[in-house]
């Protein structure tokens, strides 16, 4: 049987990344349908490498006869139209912030708590998490599982791209205007981003926290475990693809990096590259394109009773974003709306 598939924010950077693992992947759509807003209306975007789609408006789109939503435009944006799209009969599912933390809302991340998804059918919604946590809680599970995580501290060094286009356009311009010395104009960032790092992503807290940082620790929480503590520091760098993470954790039970390193080894979704050299470990570059979450750098922690420390790197756009969803797409389809 195939299925009817909308994407909402067709034009952006995880829309076309979302039409682009849905080909990939050989997802079962007889029809795939481009959404976006007014001004996106006509222009055609890629379905696979033979596909062209022309977008057609968001705003006027009856979602009647759509059986599974991908919905990627802005928070704003998906509070209005995913809704309309699940009362309309179909299965929706949410990358932005918006619906994250609804308690009848799953956030799932297939490799760490697919079971989550049947609570899909109160509200026909279901959410993508923040494309850190995402990355995080795949490594995360399979220690959690032998070890019992208590506490994690990490710091992330995240690209431009989880911005949106136009942050990668500024730090283009602003890399060429450095060359050439022209002026240097900031409109995404608040701060210049070109060879530069940036302590702060999305807006601050009471507490000192960016928002950011606080959705990795409740989403941590609402995915793995409420009882985690996560310490998180959300850092942009002025790379364009690829999200890294410095991992600190700290277990219950007795950890070591030898048999921690098997363990990751054997889970699902993850790639471990960890050696002790320059080949031995994994970059944001390298990553690009590719689907699993890398671990390198695994190493003992001996500064708390059982530490264990380790680096990790995955495409946001791809397993931090658009894969993810295509990958709830394709559980909800096997488990869910089988006839």
């Amino acid at each position: 049987m195939g299925y009817t598939v909308a994407v909402i924010g067709a034009t952006g950077n995880v829309g076309r990344e979302i039409l682009q693992t849905l080909a990939e992947r050989k997802f079962p759509a007889d029809k795939v349908i481009a959404l976006a807003s007014e001004k996106s209306i006509g222009q055609e975007v890629s379905y696979g490498e033979d596909d062209i789609l022309k977008v057609e408006d968001l705003n006027k789109f009856d979602f009647h006869g759509v059986d599974i939503v991908l919905s990627s435009p802005g928070a704003k944006v998906s509070a209005v139209h995913v809704p309309r799209a699940a009362a309309a009969g179909a299965m929706v599912i949410d990358n932005t912030s918006h619906f994250r933390m609804d308690p009848d809302v799953p956030l799932v991340v297939p490799e760490v708590n697919p079971e989550a998804l049947a609570g899909y059918r109160k509200r026909g919604i279901i959410a993508n998490p923040n494309c850190s946590t995402i990355q995080m809680a795949v490594a995360l599970k399979p220690l959690h599982d032998r070890y019992k995580i208590r506490r994690v501290v990490v710091s992330t060094y995240q690209s431009v791209s989880g911005a949106g286009k136009e942050a990668m356009d500024e730090l283009f311009t602003q890399t060429r205007a450095i060359f050439v010395n022209d002026p240097i104009a900031k409109s995404v960032f608040p701060k210049q981003i070109a060879f530069n790092v940036i302590p702060q992503i999305d807006a601050f807290m009471e507490d000192g926290s960016t928002r950011e940082e606080w959705k990795m620790m409740v989403e941590t929480k609402k995915i793995l475990d409420p009882k985690i503590k996560v310490a998180a520091t959300c850092v942009r760098v002025p790379t364009f693809i690829g999200h890294a993470l410095s991992i600190n954790i700290e277990t219950e039970e007795p950890i070591n990096a030898e048999e921690a390193r098997v363990i990751l080894r054997a889970a699902p979704g993850v790639s471990v590259v960890d050696q002790q050299s320059s080949d031995g470990y994994v970059t944001p570059v390298e990553v690009a394109g590719d689907n699993p979450v890398f671990v390198s750098r695994i190493r003992d922690d001996f500064t708390v009773e059982n530490g264990l420390s380790f680096w990790c790197v995955a495409d946001n756009l791809r397993k931090g974003a658009a894969l993810n969803a295509v990958q709830i797409a394709e559980l909800l389809v096997r488990d869910y709306m089988v006839e």
